[in-house]
């Protein structure tokens, strides 16, 4: 090794290093958010009766008669 070599480091992570350093709550504000949205529990009876409820589609869908 060089004896001025130092590891590189891209800009995008300089820049989420800086970020995560202005603002300490952001990944408990991400966890938070994809909370509201992706780690839910499943709804197992409305599910089934979506799949229940669901009408084939035809296999041209602008073709107007059934």
């Amino acid at each position: 090794m060089p004896m001025f070599w130092k590891p590189y480091k891209s800009e995008v992570t300089s820049f989420i290093e800086e970020l995560k350093a202005k603002k300490p709550t952001l990944e408990s504000e991400q966890k938070a958010g994809r909370a509201l949205l992706w780690d839910r529990d499943i709804d197992r009876s409305a599910q089934a009766e979506w799949r229940e409820a669901r009408v084939p589609q035809q296999p041209y869908v602008y073709q107007t008669h059934s």
